[in-house]
C-alpha cells in the first residue's frame, strides 16, 4: 500500500506540472513592445508618458540596479478569444521574474494611458484581465518596471554592493520573459485550485486515516478520467471526480482560522523609502482589484505612513482605497504611524506612534483601530500594554516571538501585563508566519501548534505576499473558500482582525498572563548596529521635547504674540516616527536607507533648532543677559524644571592631581582615580564613602570582540562572541586638560585599526563622571564594548524603558535568563544592592550586558555592566558604521533609581544657554520628583489647550500635586488622543486662593497620565 501511494503521488505531481499547469492558458500571442528607460530616479506616470518610446525586443536584458524601464504593450485580441463560457482574456506579463521570493526582485505596475493604475504584476501574480483595460478588444497600456536588485542574494545574505546606489553598478539584472495576450481556461484553473487544496490536505493527514486514502483514490480517479491530450476538454470531469471529497464537512471540533488578507511591507529594508512607496502602490492596487472580483475579501493594512504616501503620490489609488475602507474590505489596523521598533523609541515617541497613526485613520476614514499590530518587530517592550490601552486600543498582535532561538512562548492567546499592571488581550498566531499562502500545510500547522486547545478554538492567519510581492492572490482566496468547511482541515473564514479579536475575547475569558517584556531571543545586535542612526533618533527625540516645550511656553507667555508651529512640529514628528521603523532604527537596512536617515536627522535637527530659537527669542525678549533654558524635568544649575532663569554661579574648580602616572579628580562630591592607562581604578562618592569599582579591576575598559553571528549579520549578536575578546588596556597617551572649573583627562588608544580618544570629564559640583569616547571606526565584524566592573552584589539590573524601567535578573538560573545575554536600555541602567547602587547613563547607546561573578580574593560579588558601543556587520551594509563616532557615558556612584532617572535626562538634554531680557516661569510645577513630566505641548486639535504628559518614574506608589502657572479655565484627564477619560488616581483640583486649577495625583508604579488644560 505504501508503494502504491507513493507511485500515485509522483504521478500526480507530474500530471499537474506537465498537463494541468500548462493548460491554464490555452493559447497566447506576443504583444508589440516599446520602451523608455528612466535616466535616474523614478518619475511620475504623466512625465514618463511624454517621452518617446522606442521598439523593444522580447527576451532582452534590461534593468541596471535600482533603474526603471517603462514598457508600452500593444496588440489586438484575436477574434473569438474569451467568448466561451469558461474562458477569459488576460495579459500575461513576465518582466524577468526569477524563482526567488516575491518582493525581492524586479516588480511592475500597469498604467492606463490616462495615468490611472490598473494593477501590479509580480512573480506569482502576472496576469492583467482584459476587462481592466476598458471596453473593446485592443490592448494599449504601460508597465512601470522596477529593476530592484536581489540584495538578499538568493537568501544567502552575502555581502553585496547593491545596497548603495553609488556602488551597485550598471549591469542589467533581468531579462524580459513572456509578455502576451492569453486565453484563460477558468475550469482548468479551478481544477488546479481543487488539486492544490485536496492534495495538500492529503499530505498533512496521518497515513492511517481513511480520509487520506479516500483523497488519494479520488485523485487517481481524476487522472484516469482526464485526457492528458485534452486537459481543457476533460477538466470538468476531473473536477467532478474531486467534488465528493471536497464537499465533506469539517469536524465539529475543528480548529477555526480567521484568515485576513495582509501584505507586510517593510517601510525600508533591502530597498530605500522611495521604493517602499512604489511597493505600496503596487500591492494596494492588486488588493483593490481583487476586492472588485471578490466582495468577501478582507485585507488588513497597518501603518498610517503608507496610507499617507498613497494620498500624496497616488491620489487616484487612494480614492479607491477610501471606498474599500468604507465598504469594510480594506481595513486599517494597528493604529501606528509605522510598525516601529519597540525596544529603542523613547516613551513620548512610542506614544506619538499611536497618536499620529490613530488620528490619521480617524481623520481620513473615520476608523479607530482597536488593535496594535506588530507582527515583525524585534521584541516588545514591557511598557507597551499601558501605551496601547492609553491610546484607546484593547488588543495586541505579534508573530515575531515564534523566531525565539531557545524558549517557546507558553501560550498563543493571553493577557500581557505591562510594567504598570495594565493587561492587554494578546494573540500570537500559531501559523507562525505573517505571510501565509493559505496552504494545507499552514492550516495543519496552525491547528497542531495552537497551545490553548480546550480554552480557545480560534486563531488568526494573516495571508499574502509581502514586501512588494503583491499581497494576497486569487489562488489564496480559492484555497480559503475550499477550506471553509472541509473534513480533516481547520475551518477557514475570511475576516478582519477585529472580528477575530472580538470572537476570541468572548470565548476565552480566563486568560493566562504573561508579565513583563516579550524579549526576542534573536536580533540582539539591533540594539547597536548603525550607531549614527541611533544617535540621530535619540537627539531628535530630545530636540522635539525642547521644541514643543518652548513653543508651548512662548505661545502661553506672550499672550498671542507668538504662534505655535503645530503643523511643522507634526511634520518633524512624523519624519522621526518613520525612522523608528523596525528595520531603520535597528540598523538592519541597506546603506542607502541609513544615508537617507542621516540626511533626514540633520534636517530635523536644523528645523527644530530653528523652532527652538524662534520660541526662545519670543519668550526671553531682546537683551544681553545670559539665561539657561532648562527643558529637563528636574531643577538644574539653580533653574527650575521646564523653566528659564539665570544659571547658578560656578562652583569651586575641580582638584586634579597627578599620581603614579595617572590622575586623581576630586570635586568634593565624587573622587575618581585614573591610572597610567587612563582606566578607572577608583570611583567613590563622599556621601556614602563606598568604592564603586570592584577590587583588583579597572573601569572604563574598552574591549574588542570578534562578532561573526551565525546568520543575520546586522541583526544578531550570538553568545559565543564573549569567547574572543581583546581588552584595550594600553594607552598611547594620558594627559590633563583644564578648560575652567572642570577637569578633563584625555586618553588616546587604538581599537584594532581604529583610533580612539576618550575625554574623561569631572565638572564642579557634579555627582557623576562623564566619559566621551570618540572613535574613527574602521573595523569589520568586530564589537566594541565599554565595561565597568562594580563592587555591587546586584541580583538584578534596572533598565530604562518607555515611561519607567524594567528589571532583569543578573543570574542565569533558567534558559529564559540565559537567553538575555544582551539587553536594551534607554538613557540609563542601574545596578544595586540594599543601600547602595550605581547608575550608568548614555547619550545614544542601547545595547548592554550585565553579568556577575564571585571574587576569589575576598569572596565579594562583582557586577559587570558593559555598553555595546559599535559593531561592524557586513550585511546588508558592508561598510556599516565606518567613520567618526562620539558616544557619551556617565557613571554616578551612590545612586538610587531616582538619581538614575535624573542622570538620564541630564546626559541627553545638553544645557541650552541664550541671551535675552528676562527669564520665564515654568508652565507647570510638580511637587514630587518621582512624577516626571515627559511632554508639554499644545493640543492636537488646534484649540490652544495645553497638554501635559507625565509618569511615575521610581516604580512605587507616588502622590503629588501638578500646578499650572497660568490662567486655566478647566482641567481634564485624557487618553493619548487627548479625549476625556477616567484616570485612576487623578483628582482635578480647583486650586487654592491665588492659584490656578491643577491635579492631585496618587499614582501606581509607572502610571502614565495625560492632562489637558483649557486656557
Amino acid at each position: 500500500m505504501h508503494d502504491n501511494r507513493r507511485i500515485t503521488e509522483v504521478r500526480l505531481d507530474r500530471f499537474v506540472r506537465e498537463r494541468i499547469d500548462p493548460a491554464v492558458y490555452t493559447r497566447s500571442i506576443p504583444l508589440k513592445l516599446s520602451s523608455w528607460d528612466v535616466p535616474d530616479e523614478p518619475v511620475s506616470v504623466m512625465e514618463a508618458l511624454r517621452h518617446d518610446f522606442l521598439p523593444q525586443e522580447h527576451g532582452a536584458a534590461w534593468g541596471k540596479p535600482w533603474g526603471t524601464k517603462w514598457l508600452r504593450l500593444q496588440g489586438d485580441v484575436p477574434e473569438g478569444w474569451g467568448t466561451g463560457q469558461d474562458t477569459a482574456v488576460e495579459i500575461v506579463a513576465d518582466i524577468g521574474f526569477t524563482t526567488e521570493a516575491p518582493g525581492f526582485q524586479c516588480e511592475g505596475i500597469a498604467w492606463r494611458p490616462d495615468g490611472t493604475i490598473i494593477k501590479a504584476i509580480s512573480p506569482r501574480n502576472q496576469y492583467i484581465p482584459l476587462k481592466l483595460l476598458g471596453s473593446g478588444m485592443s490592448v494599449d497600456f504601460y508597465i512601470e518596471a522596477a529593476a530592484n536588485p536581489d540584495v538578499a542574494q538568493g537568501w544567502t545574505f552575502a555581502a553585496t554592493p547593491y545596497g548603495d546606489k553609488s556602488t551597485a553598478g550598471t549591469a542589467p539584472q533581468y531579462r524580459l520573459g513572456t509578455i502576451a495576450i492569453a486565453e484563460l481556461n477558468q475550469t482548468v484553473w479551478e481544477l488546479q485550485q481543487d488539486i492544490r487544496t485536496i492534495a495538500g490536505l492529503m499530505h498533512e493527514l496521518p497515513t492511517e486515516l481513511p480520509r487520506r486514502h479516500e483523497i488519494l483514490r479520488s485523485l487517481e480517479r481524476m487522472m484516469d478520467l482526464m485526457d492528458p491530450d485534452d486537459v481543457a476538454g476533460t477538466a470538468a470531469a476531473g473536477r467532478e471526480a474531486l467534488a465528493e471529497v471536497l464537499s465533506r464537512p469539517a469536524y465539529a471540533s475543528a480548529h477555526q482560522l480567521v484568515a485576513t488578507g495582509h501584505a507586510h511591507i517593510d517601510s525600508a529594508w533591502l530597498w530605500p523609502v522611495r521604493e517602499t512607496i512604489r511597493k505600496c502602490a503596487r500591492t494596494f492596487s492588486n488588493v483593490v482589484a481583487l476586492m472588485d472580483e471578490d466582495p468577501g475579501f478582507v485585507f488588513s493594512c497597518s501603518s498610517a505612513q503608507q496610507f499617507a504616501w498613497m494620498k500624496e503620490f497616488y491620489p487616484e489609488l487612494f480614492g479607491r482605497i477610501r471606498e474599500k475602507v468604507k465598504a469594510g474590505q480594506f481595513v486599517p489596523v494597528g493604529g501606528m504611524w509605522v510598525e516601529s521598533d519597540t525596544n529603542m523609541p523613547g516613551g513620548e515617541a512610542m506614544a506619538r506612534q499611536f497618536i499620529e497613526g490613530k488620528n490619521f485613520f480617524l481623520d481620513e476614514f473615520g476608523v479607530e483601530c482597536r488593535e496594535a499590530w506588530l507582527p515583525d518587530s524585534f521584541g516588545y517592550s514591557a511598557a507597551l500594554p499601558q501605551i496601547v490601552k492609553s491610546a484607546g486600543s484593547r488588543w495586541f498582535l505579534t508573530q515575531k516571538i515564534s523566531w525565539n532561538q531557545i524558549n517557546r512562548m507558553p501560550h498563543h492567546t493571553f493577557n500581557w501585563e505591562g510594567i504598570d499592571g495594565t493587561r492587554l488581550f494578546t494573540h500570537f498566531p500559531p501559523v507562525d508566519t505573517y505571510n501565509a499562502e493559505l496552504s494545507a500545510r499552514e492550516f495543519a500547522h496552525a491547528e497542531r501548534n495552537y497551545r490553548d486547545h480546550g480554552r480557545g478554538t480560534t486563531s488568526l492567519v494573516p495571508f499574502g505576499y509581502g514586501d512588494g510581492g503583491g499581497g494576497p492572490t486569487r489562488e489564496m482566496l480559492a484555497a480559503a473558500h475550499r477550506a471553509a468547511d472541509l473534513e480533516g482541515s481547520p475551518k477557514v473564514r475570511i475576516g478582519s482582525a477585529e472580528s477575530f479579536f472580538t470572537e476570541a475575547e468572548e470565548e476565552y475569558t480566563a486568560l493566562p498572563v504573561w508579565a513583563g517584556e516579550m524579549y526576542l531571543e534573536l536580533h540582539r545586535g539591533t540594539y547597536t548596529s548603525q550607531a549614527r542612526t541611533k544617535r540621530g533618533n535619540r537627539r531628535s527625540e530630545h530636540l522635539l521635547r525642547e521644541a514643543e516645550l518652548w513653543c508651548a511656553t512662548a505661545a502661553v507667555r506672550t499672550a498671542g504674540a507668538y504662534e505655535y508651529p503645530g503643523a511643522e512640529l507634526k511634520r518633524l514628528w512624523r519624519l522621526v516616527l518613520l525612522h523608528q521603523f523596525h528595520d531603520i532604527l535597528p540598523g538592519s537596512s541597506i546603506a542607502w536607507v541609513h544615508q537617507d536617515a542621516e540626511r533626514n536627522y540633520a534636517a530635523i535637527s536644523e528645523g527644530l533648532e530653528t523652532l527652538i530659537g524662534q520660541a526662545a527669542t519670543a519668550l526671553l525678549g531682546e537683551g544681553s543677559q545670559t539665561f539657561l533654558l532648562n527643558a529637563a524635568p528636574h531643577a538644574r544649575s539653580g533653574v527650575p524644571a521646564l523653566g528659564v532663569g539665570e544659571p547658578a554661579a560656578a562652583k569651586e574648580p575641580v582638584q586634579a592631581t597627578a599620581a603614579d602616572g595617572g590622575y586623581v579628580l576630586d570635586n568634593g562630591v565624587i573622587r575618581a582615580v585614573l591610572d597610567s592607562d587612563g582606566l578607572l581604578a577608583s570611583l567613590t562618592d563622599y556621601a556614602t564613602g563606598r568604592e564603586a569599582i570592584a577590587p583588583g579591576t579597572r573601569g572604563n575598559l574598552l574591549e574588542l570582540h570578534r562578532d561573526t553571528p551565525n546568520e543575520w549579520d546586522a541583526w544578531d549578536i550570538d553568545e559565543f562572541y564573549r569567547r574572543n575578546v581583546t581588552p584595550l588596556t594600553e594607552a598611547q597617551s594620558v594627559s590633563l586638560e583644564r578648560p575652567g572649573t572642570s577637569a578633563v583627562i584625555v586618553v588616546n588608544r587604538t581599537a584594532g585599526s581604529s583610533p580612539v580618544t576618550q575625554r574623561i570629564l569631572l565638572e564642579a559640583g557634579s555627582d557623576s563622571l562623564n566619559i566621551t569616547t570618540a572613535v574613527d571606526w574602521q573595523e569589520q565584524e568586530k564589537l566594541l564594548k565599554l565595561g565597568f566592573p562594580l563592587d555591587v552584589k546586584a541580583d538584578r539590573s534596572a533598565s530604562e524603558t518607555q515611561f519607567g524601567h524594567v528589571f532583569r535578573p543578573t543570574h542565569v538560573n533558567t534558559s529564559w535568563e540565559a537567553a538575555k545575554f544582551e539587553i536594551c536600555a534607554h538613557r540609563w541602567i542601574h545596578v544595586a544592592e540594599p543601600g547602595y547602587g550605581v547608575a550608568i547613563s548614555n547619550s545614544s547607546t542601547y545595547g548592554h550586558d550585565v553579568t556577575r561573578s564571585i571574587r576569589e580574593s575576598d569572596g565579594g560579588t562583582t557586577t559587570d555592566v558593559r555598553l555595546s558601543l559599535l559593531r561592524a556587520p557586513k550585511f546588508p551594509d558592508p561598510t556599516a558604521d565606518r567613520g567618526q563616532h562620539e558616544l557619551t557615558v556617565t557613571v554616578r556612584p551612590g545612586a538610587g533609581i531616582a538619581e538614575a532617572v535624573e542622570e538620564g535626562y541630564r546626559t541627553n538634554l545638553v544645557p541650552r544657554m541664550m541671551r535675552g531680557a528676562h527669564g520665564a516661569e515654568p508652565l507647570f510645577t510638580v511637587d514630587n520628583p518621582a512624577l516626571v513630566i515627559e511632554a508639554v505641548k499644545l493640543a492636537e486639535d488646534g484649540s490652544g489647550d495645553v497638554v501635559l504628559r507625565l509618569y511615575e518614574s521610581w516604580g512605587r506608589r507616588s502622590t503629588g500635586l501638578v500646578t499650572a502657572n497660568f490662567p486655566v479655565a478647566s482641567v481634564l484627564a485624557t487618553d493619548l488622543l487627548e479625549r476625556a477619560t477616567e484616570a485612576p488616581g487623578v483628582r482635578i483640583s480647583t486650586g487654592k486662593a491665588g492659584t490656578h486649577p491643577g491635579a492631585e495625583l496618587s499614582l501606581r508604579p509607572f502610571q502614565l497620565v495625560t492632562l489637558r488644560f483649557a486656557r
